[in-house]
């Protein structure tokens, strides 16, 4: 069984680590931490770049902490910014604190010897004064050693506040609090956080301890840029931020070329090294694709919304669908396809009243404008309901046609899909 260290190496997860690490490894089990910042209330698939760190310190037998930056979040890290921070209110950070917390229950054990624990750091400060922060955090560091951090030089010039230059401090502490309360001995994160986890280090070091860091590469694509968006933007973890269709989608994308794959297999998979050494050996850079996409869509999501996913994905790119495929879709089927297809909901009084096929799709979709587009459509064999020819323009439609006893599938061509929705 490899260590840590080399599974973290094979996987492209090292960049650097403080002297001393893979000793302390040695030894036996560990405690180390990474901290978030709540400034958003999902984390995204760049935040599951150093969860797979605390996974990976977990599953070699060490137990992970989660630092919810409570405090930190107030504050504003400065690294990699050229502004300040719009800073959000109390209220928002603690939402987005209790949101993102919720989600490491897919991604880290919390039971058992090792379990992981989630702590904000906002608990570490509460009736601390100015005074004793000062005394007692602020001694423990010259102006000179901050001055000298990459994250405040990149900024005089700019201008930097007093509040996001003291924001090491908070940071250091952190690091020493965990130190004394948690027994922890590591802070990891990614690269950009190297001076910050430098300065946490220094701080139990001041105080006659002994800790370590470490940092993992920031994941870029093949052609330089940072990854973790699509052409939407984020990719979020939270299924109403970015849904589990669009999910499983980006990972399918154009967005992320062949070239791509040993890396994201390396870093975001969970299988054994000979099982990713034996997906990354197949010609078929679809099927590699389909292989990693399923996993993490199951991971972040669950099985049943990866199921979902898939029925979905049949119907928006199968152009032979059947009626009894759409008849066996569940509700749940439904509700996902519906944020994925244009839709238009339908009053179900109206429905009763006039069912016509024409006064239902006319004005519900950009295809169907008006009769004559919707004549057009039926005269050319293009519109269906329900995967069935449409081949009047008196067709009524019932009850028993809704499927789920509310959805009404519609295609006009190849490329026009959308549901009526009936309630």
């Amino acid at each position: 069984m490899s260590s840590l260290i080399e599974e973290l190496k094979w996987r492209g997860l090292l960049q650097d680590m403080t002297p001393g690490l893979e000793d302390e490894l040695k030894k036996g089990s560990i405690v180390g931490y990474i901290g978030y910042d709540p400034t958003a209330p999902s984390l995204t698939i760049g935040n599951l770049v150093t969860i797979m760190l605390l996974k990976h310190l977990q599953l070699k037998g060490h137990r992970p902490i989660v630092l919810m930056g409570g405090a930190t979040g107030k504050i504003g890290d400065p690294s990699g910014k050229d502004k300040e921070r719009q800073l959000l209110s109390y209220q928002q950070l603690q939402a987005n604190i209790d949101k993102q917390a919720a989600q490491f229950t897919k991604f880290l054990d919390f039971d058992g010897p090792n379990a992981a624990v989630v702590v904000n750091n906002a608990d570490f400060y509460d009736g601390m004064d100015i005074f004793t922060f000062l005394r007692d955090i602020g001694k423990n560091i010259t102006i000179s050693y901050m001055l000298s951090k990459e994250s405040v030089k990149n900024r005089l010039e700019k201008g930097i506040s007093f509040t996001e230059f003291s924001y090491q401090l908070i940071q250091g502490y952190d690091f020493q609090h965990l130190y004394e309360k948690e027994n922890c001995v590591l802070q990891m994160g990614g690269s950009d956080q190297w001076g910050n986890i430098m300065t946490g280090t220094h701080f139990v070091g001041k105080n006659g301890g002994k800790a370590f860091g470490l940092t993992c590469p920031l994941l870029t694509k093949a052609d330089g840029k940072k990854f973790g968006k699509s052409e939407e933007g984020n990719v979020w973890l939270a299924p109403e931020m970015t849904s589990p269709y669009k999910f499983y989608q980006f990972w399918q994308g154009s967005g992320i070329v062949d070239d791509d794959l040993p890396k994201l297999f390396k870093t975001f998979s969970l299988k054994s090294r000979e099982e990713i050494e034996e997906v990354l050996a197949m010609d078929d850079p679809i099927a590699k694709r389909k292989i990693l996409a399923e996993e993490l869509t199951v991971r972040i999501h669950s099985q049943e919304a990866y199921e979902s996913v898939l029925k979905a994905t049949q119907i928006v790119f199968n152009k032979k669908l059947k009626k009894d495929f759409l008849e066996g879709l569940s509700e749940q089927d439904f509700d996902m396809l519906s944020n994925e297809l244009p839709s238009a909901q339908i009053a179900k009084a109206a429905f009763d009243e006039d069912s016509n096929v024409l006064k239902l799709l006319v004005g519900n979709h950009d295809s169907l404008k008006s009769n004559g587009d919707a004549r057009r459509a039926i005269k050319g064999s293009a519109l269906s309901v329900n995967c069935e020819k449409v081949t009047s323009h008196e067709l009524v439609l019932t009850n028993d046609d809704l499927i789920q006893g509310k959805y009404l599938f519609v295609q006009n061509g190849k490329k026009n899909k959308f549901l009526l929705v009936v309630e």
